[in-house]
């Protein structure tokens, strides 16, 4: 298949390989605010980076083209033509604009796709980061390209608790912001961003409260609570499997807050400790084996960490 890179064993050992994480985005709470001219929502939304992710590893090419391969256990999923995968399109983009040799790209997909967790733009992003470095290119310049390739791209750029306004390009980084451990889990199903978006139905929401200054993770969980994700309903409607993620989230034993991520399937909970929450992943991992579950640590902000 065209621009896909043939990797083997001995080609990873290579010294000219590099890696980066792709961290899983989970939003915490996300209000729609309002609608653009052109169709695009407005948004408010408090978002943090998991622990758990993607791994990227690219290296430059002779080749014509950058080349792409895909790996892990959720490869198939992105089994169709490489060119549309937004991880090529983004050292496609980075390349036009800034010059450089093409690549080959590794991608370990470890996340669910279609799963509100930001994974396709964060494995992008974590190309663009990739390209970057070393390199002497403005901040802006970067944050520019990256908002052509998807509304998603320049938070999962940054890869820091921020509060998202606008379509997705208007980043507040927070100093403040705690790490917490969580749940995350997704039943399976894949959830369509504009198919969420299509069935909400109602008028907008207005901008969540947050208080300001350093949080404690009972003032993060209470935040998470009360912020709420105004496509929760829809995304039930499009896929009702989401509402049963989030039962089981809600009996499960030291919940401290629960709520779904994005538009969605995936859903997640707040624990206050380590141990609660890997407790909690084995219960659920055990009751429903066809789920994808996993203990994560969502991180904060580097001054709070």
């Amino acid at each position: 298949m065209p621009n896909r890179a043939a990797v083997t064993a001995a080609d990873l050992n290579a010294a000219a390989w590099r890696f980066e994480r792709a961290p899983a985005k989970v939003n915490l709470g996300l209000r729609v605010t309002g609608k653009r001219s052109d169709g695009y929502h407005l948004l408010d939304s408090l978002v943090v980076f998991a622990s758990i992710g993607d791994v990227v590893a690219l290296r430059p090419t002779d080749a014509a083209e950058s080349r792409l391969c895909v790996r892990g256990p959720f490869a198939s999923a992105l089994s169709g033509d490489a060119t549309d995968n937004l991880v090529l399109q983004a050292a496609t983009a980075f390349r036009e604009a800034f010059g450089g040799p093409a690549v080959d790209i590794i991608l370990w997909k470890h996340l669910p796709v279609a799963a509100g967790i930001g994974g396709g733009s964060a494995d992008a992003a974590a190309v663009l980061r990739l390209l970057q470095h070393g390199k002497q290119i403005p901040a802006e310049a970067i944050t520019d390209l990256a908002l052509k390739l998807g509304a998603d791209m320049p938070m999962c750029l940054a890869n820091a608790p921020a509060r998202i306004g606008g379509i997705g390009e208007a980043l507040t980084f927070l100093d403040g912001i705690p790490s917490v451990h969580a749940v995350l889990c997704n039943p399976g199903v894949p959830c369509s961003t504009p198919a969420v978006f299509k069935a909400r139905t109602g008028g907008f929401s207005a901008p969540a409260d947050m208080p300001d200054g350093p949080l404690e993770s009972a003032h993060l969980a209470s935040i998470t609570r009360t912020f709420g994700n105004d496509l929760t309903a829809p995304a039930i409607h499009c896929a009702p499997a989401i509402n049963g993620c989030l039962q089981a989230l809600e009996r499960t034993d030291g919940a401290r807050a629960h709520a779904m991520s994005g538009s969605g399937a995936t859903c997640f909970a707040l624990f206050e400790t380590k141990m609660a929450a890997r407790k909690a992943a084995k219960t659920l991992a055990n009751a429903h084996p066809d789920w994808w579950v996993r203990q994560a640590r969502l991180k904060g902000s580097a001054k709070a960490a």
